[in-house]
C-alpha cells in the first residue's frame, strides 16, 4: 500500500524544514511507498520556502498549499483531495508527537484491517508531558462527544490520524468545519459510515510555551458550538447527507 502523510502548517517557517525530513526518515525506515503533502495554509512567513527547500532535496516530499488562510481542517481537506496513497495519515507540524506514530499505526492498520486509526493521549499506555489544562478540555470533550455522539472515543484532538484512502475521500466533500472541531467532524462523520476505529498509545513532548499552544480560549468555546453544530446537522437536520 502507499502512504499519503499530510502535514498541515500554518507560521511553521522556522522548524518545517527539519521536521518534514524527519518524518521522511521515519518512514523510509520501514514504508515501502510513501508521499507527504507539505500543507501551507496561507502562512504569512518563509514556511511556503521552507518547505520548497524540503521538496527540492527529496521527491517523496510535496508542497501543497495557497495563499489564504483556511484554518486546520481546510488545510487536511486539501490534502486529501492531492493524496494518492491507499492510506491517508495526518501529523501536526510541530512535532510534539514523533513521527515514528504514523510508522507504527500503519503497521497496526495493515495487521488488523480496521478503518481508522487515532492516537489517544487517554490510552492507559499513553506516555505524556503535557499542559494539565489541556488534559482537563480533553477529558470535558469525551463527555461531550460520549452524550452527543455515542462513541466510545476518549481523545479526538491528539495531532495524528491515519484513514483508509476509501473513507476519509468519501468523507472529505462533506465537511463543514474549518477550524479545532474539524477532528470531531471527520471521525463523527466515519462512525456514522460505520467505520472500526481503533485507539492507539501516544508519546507526547509539549515544545510550545502557553498553556494551549496557539489555542486560545475563545478558541475553545467556538470548539464547542462547532462541535453542538456538527451534531445538529448530522443527527437533527442530516444536511450532510442531502
Amino acid at each position: 500500500m502507499k502512504f499519503s502523510v499530510i502535514v498541515p502548517a500554518y507560521k511553521e517557517g522556522k522548524t518545517i524544514k527539519d521536521n518534514l525530513l524527519e518524518i521522511r526518515k521515519a518512514l523510509l525506515e520501514s514504508v515501502d511507498s510513501f508521499e507527504i503533502l507539505a500543507v501551507n495554509d496561507g502562512s504569512p512567513d518563509n514556511t511556503k520556502e521552507q518547505i520548497m527547500e524540503a521538496a527540492a532535496l527529496y521527491p517523496e516530499i510535496k508542497y501543497a498549499g495557497y495563499d489564504k488562510n483556511r484554518g486546520k481542517g481546510g488545510a487536511i481537506k486539501h490534502g486529501v483531495s492531492e493524496a494518492s496513497g491507499d492510506v491517508i495519515g495526518f501529523i501536526d507540524a510541530d512535532l510534539d508527537i514523533d513521527p515514528s506514530h504514523l510508522v507504527r499505526y500503519y503497521d497496526h492498520m495493515e495487521q488488523t484491517g480496521c478503518d481508522v486509526v487515532i492516537g489517544s493521549k487517554m490510552h492507559k499506555d499513553s506516555k505524556l508531558d503535557y499542559p494539565p489544562m489541556r488534559r482537563f478540555v480533553s477529558c470535558g470533550y469525551y463527555i461531550i462527544l460520549k452524550v452527543l455522539f455515542g462513541m466510545n472515543i476518549k481523545d479526538t484532538q491528539t495531532g495524528v490520524k491515519l484513514y483508509k484512502a476509501s473513507l476519509i475521500k468519501k468523507v472529505a466533500p462533506m465537511l463543514k468545519v474549518k477550524g479545532y472541531a474539524f477532528d470531531i467532524e471527520v471521525l463523527a462523520l466515519c462512525a456514522h459510515e460505520g467505520a472500526v476505529i481503533d485507539q492507539m498509545p501516544v508519546e507526547v513532548v509539549f515544545k510550545r510555551n502557553a498553556s494551549f499552544g496557539r489555542i486560545k480560549i475563545g478558541d475553545i468555546f467556538k470548539m464547542f458550538f462547532d462541535t453542538v453544530g456538527i451534531w445538529w446537522n448530522l443527527r437533527i437536520r442530516r444536511s450532510y447527507f442531502k
